[in-house]
C-alpha cells in the first residue's frame, strides 16, 4: 500500500504542477491582454477561477497525502505516545468522515445534479458539472490518504 501511495503522490504532484502553470500562464495572459493590447481575453478569466478551485482541492489532497496540514500540535505533545497515537488516529478518522460525508457524497450529488440540468458557465460554455468533480475527486484521495496514515499509525502504534 506504501508504493500505491507513493505513486498517487507522485502522480497528484504532476498534476498540481501543471494546473498551477497554467493558472499562472492564464493570469499572465489576463494582464497582458487588459493592460498592454487593452483587449481582455474573454475566457481566461474564467478558466482562472476554476483552475483556482481545483489547485486549492486537489492540494489539500496532496497536503493529507505528505501529512502537512494545518494541526495543533500542543495537545498530542503533551500526550504519552500511546495516547497521542490514538489522539492522531481519531483526528484522521475525522477528516475521513469529512471527505466521504462532504466532498464523496455531497460532490457526488452536485456533480450528478449539475450535469442533470445541464448548467454551463458563461464565457467557456463548459458543464459545470465538469468543474465539480474535482470534489469528489479531492474526497477520494483524501480519504486514501486518511486510511493509509490510519493504517501506518495502528501498525506502529502495536
Amino acid at each position: 500500500m506504501n508504493k500505491l501511495a507513493g505513486l498517487i503522490q507522485k502522480g497528484l504532484e504532476a498534476v498540481l504542477v501543471i494546473l498551477l502553470a497554467a493558472l499562472v500562464m492564464l493570469v499572465l495572459w489576463q494582464v497582458a491582454s487588459r493592460f498592454l493590447l487593452s483587449s481582455p481575453s474573454s475566457f481566461t478569466d474564467e478558466l482562472s477561477r476554476y483552475l483556482m478551485i481545483w489547485v486549492a482541492l486537489l492540494g489539500a489532497a496532496w497536503v493529507t497525502a505528505i501529512k502537512a496540514h494545518l494541526a495543533i500540535d500542543l495537545l498530542s505533545e503533551r500526550l504519552k505516545p500511546a495516547y497521542a497515537i490514538r489522539l492522531q488516529v481519531l483526528l484522521q478518522l475525522l477528516i475521513l468522515g469529512f471527505a466521504l460525508g462532504v466532498l464523496v457524497y455531497g460532490g457526488s450529488n452536485l456533480v450528478h445534479l449539475t450535469l442533470r440540468l445541464e448548467q454551463v458557465s458563461a464565457a467557456l460554455e463548459l458543464p459545470l458539472g465538469y468543474v465539480y468533480l474535482v470534489l469528489p475527486a479531492s474526497g477520494l484521495l483524501i480519504s486514501f490518504f486518511s486510511i493509509h496514515h490510519i493504517l501506518i499509525m495502528l501498525k506502529e502504534g502495536k
